[in-house]
């Protein structure tokens, strides 16, 4: 199954218009640093977690580069969901200037 790809611009318009972001890097990349609107749900948990995603909006999946995410998003895609790959994952959402906090809430850091 296909999945539209879309640049970090692309993917805060999504989520300011109602999308849900999905992080799915593991714990220690996602506390050193994450987009602030995100929902993290590592990738070795996605299907287990699957009902807590909405199925009435769009998800827009975020990993490190975009290789993991784009993963799951093709395996959302394959059973329902309509779903979008940030292309370039946290290190192209950062590279632009879009927020990135740690787990505290403070500045963060892409690992």
């Amino acid at each position: 199954m296909d999945v539209v790809d879309v640049d970090p611009a692309e993917a805060d318009r999504l989520v300011a218009a109602g999308a849900v972001m999905v992080d799915v890097r593991e714990d220690d990349e996602w506390e050193a640093g994450h987009a602030p609107v995100a929902v993290h749900v590592p990738v070795g948990q996605v299907v287990d977690r699957m009902d807590e995603l909405p199925t009435d909006r769009t998800i827009v999946c975020m990993c490190r580069m975009g290789g993991r995410s784009g993963s799951v998003a093709v395996h959302l895609a394959g059973v329902g969901y309509d779903v979008r790959n940030i292309a370039g994952g946290m290190q192209a959402w950062a590279a632009v200037g879009l927020p990135v906090v740690d787990a505290s809430g403070a500045p963060g850091r892409v690992i």
